[in-house]
């Protein structure tokens, strides 16, 4: 398919068509790479995962920009990596190369005069070299280890000449290097938290020690204790949770005691009830989550269950601490506005998830189906 066709794009309907053959030419660009994949490949990609030093990643202007992607992608994946400019690289950066390197180059033409001047040094210092070219007989590929052929023909622009295809057959390309090579080395969800600590990613992939009361700021008492005792004995100063954490004589959480089933007994005129050992009050068996769950798993079941304190605890069952919905509020997804109309939501009572759905004002279409088909024949062509 050729996004070269002549005519104007003065209308909506024509911005739209040339804009879908963009697309089309680079998704199909993806996919003759996809089926191109071979041993090459896998050599490359076992160079990557292998590599005792770093993946230095390089490639001059747009092809530069992609090389800069990829070696973000490559570092967050568990691949030490960095982006070497190879203007500067000629001009003093080449230090930062070491022979236990490994250079992924990325040129369109394989004959970019930047990287070439770099040839010289890399074969000084033994380091392997994977060509990402889309010319595996270029003098960039001619001198790599492992060649990885694009097999782009042509650019999705209609001039043929800004890169578009090739750029966007490099970027996922090097995603495909980067998330292989991070599955042979084994890297986890708790390797992806751990390099991931910020933004709503990382309290995505936090853990509920990251957002609980710790046991010191809470308030705990025993089971045998009487109501009237409990409260007498748990005051703490500062902003306190709605809810007791109860222990048997073990150590171990057996129950748990809100401020609402306080006001409950108040309100039914139980005074008397007061007096009682407060393990005949108390929610036994509470809903809890051991140490190392997934805040958003956590904070899922509080939305499920309806509750606002969740207790942490250790392999024992012994409580460690307690994840109290005021802490976590802004990461509770909002309830949709029909099912608030008519109900007040109580302290206890959580929005459940939802579905975003679009502004039904919006004037943008949804999918593709909200436009007028313009060709008879959408789907990929076989490469």
């Amino acid at each position: 398919m050729s996004t070269q066709a002549a005519g104007p794009v003065d209308t909506p309907l024509a911005q739209v068509k040339l804009g879908r053959d963009v697309l089309l030419h680079e998704a199909q660009a993806i996919e003759r790479l996809a089926r191109r994949l071979g041993n090459s490949f896998a050599e490359a990609v076992a160079l990557l995962a292998g590599c005792r030093g770093l993946v230095v990643v390089t490639g001059m202007g747009k092809a530069g920009h992609i090389g800069k992607k990829v070696s973000a992608t490559l570092a967050s994946t568990g691949t030490r990596s960095i982006y070497l400019h190879p203007a500067e690289a000629v001009h003093g950066d080449l230090g930062r190369l070491r022979p236990d390197d490994v250079v992924l180059a990325f040129s369109q033409s394989g004959e970019t005069e930047e990287l070439l001047a770099l040839l010289p040094a890399l074969a000084q210092l033994a380091v392997p070299l994977v060509a990402v070219t889309c010319r595996a007989e270029s003098s960039l590929a001619r001198a790599a280890a492992e060649v990885l052929d694009l097999g782009v023909s042509e650019e999705a622009c209609p001039l043929g000449l800004a890169p578009t295809s090739s750029t966007t057959a490099m970027l996922a390309l090097g995603d495909a290097l980067a998330v292989v090579a991070s599955r042979m080395q084994g890297f986890d969800r708790s390797d992806f938290a751990r390099l991931h600590p910020g933004g709503s990613l990382g309290r995505r992939l936090a853990k509920v020690e990251s957002r609980m009361r710790p046991l010191t700021v809470c308030r705990v008492a025993s089971e045998a204790l009487a109501v009237r005792e409990v409260f007498a004995a748990v005051s703490r100063p500062g902003r306190r949770s709605g809810a007791i954490l109860l222990v048997a004589p073990d150590g171990r959480l057996s129950g748990i005691f809100t401020d609402s089933d306080l006001a409950r007994l108040f309100e039914a005129r139980r005074d008397a009830d007061l007096d009682l050992p407060i393990r005949l009050l108390m929610s036994p068996h509470p809903v809890s989550v051991p140490q190392g769950t997934l805040l958003t798993e956590a904070i899922n079941l509080m939305a499920e269950r309806k509750i606002s304190e969740l207790p942490v605890v250790d392999p024992q069952g012994r409580p460690l601490g307690l994840l109290d919905i005021t802490d976590v509020l802004g990461m509770i997804p909002p309830e949709p506005l029909a099912a608030r109309a008519g109900s007040a939501q109580t302290r206890r009572d959580l929005p459940a998830p939802h579905t975003l759905r679009r502004n039904p004002s919006s004037t943008i279409p949804e999918t593709s189906t909200d436009l007028p088909l313009l060709d008879a024949d959408a789907g990929l062509p076989s490469p």
